[in-house]
């Protein structure tokens, strides 16, 4: 999700909710402790120099029971760090508390703000000599090609 969607909805919605992919929710008194630009300069593994740019939203529960973020307030965090930090219409990445700090991309699924889980992917695979993942096929569902070598078929 980028920021120009995010705040679309904070504009549609009464309440700003987030789950987990798996259907946990977020604790309700949840403070969004940071929005910014984590620029991210580095090297693959084929050599070639990356650049990548993400809006930041930290989520984190304390123990301030009766804290709920509006929209509105969410609203001018963010136009607030558009304004001081000159941020782009940038795809959101949240990091949320779990075992360790976790790094998810942002939906919304009509209710609530989902945290979506990310996977690490090679980004040279065609220098990395990864082998392509084979089909898996059962044995069971492949159909004979040719009826006359099938048994009965008098081929033989």
């Amino acid at each position: 999700m980028k920021l120009s969607e995010i705040k679309k909805l904070l504009n549609e919605v009464d309440s700003v909710n987030f789950e987990l992919q798996n259907g946990n929710k977020v604790p309700e008194h949840f403070h969004v402790t940071e929005v910014g630009v984590i620029t991210k300069h580095f090297i693959d593994c084929g050599g070639t120099i990356r650049n990548e740019k993400v809006a930041n939203f930290q989520l984190w529960d304390a123990n301030d029971f009766e804290h709920r973020l509006k929209p509105a307030k969410l609203l001018n965090i963010i136009r607030l760090s558009e304004e001081k930090l000159g941020m782009e219409d940038l795809d959101i990445e949240v990091e949320y508390q779990s075992d360790t700090i976790g790094k998810y991309d942002l939906a919304f699924n009509g209710i609530n703000f989902v945290l979506a889980s990310k996977q690490t992917a090679c980004l040279a695979s065609d220098s990395c000599e990864i082998p392509p993942e084979k089909l898996k096929v059962k044995l069971s569902d492949l159909t004979v090609q040719n009826a006359c070598c099938a048994p009965g078929g008098n081929c033989c």
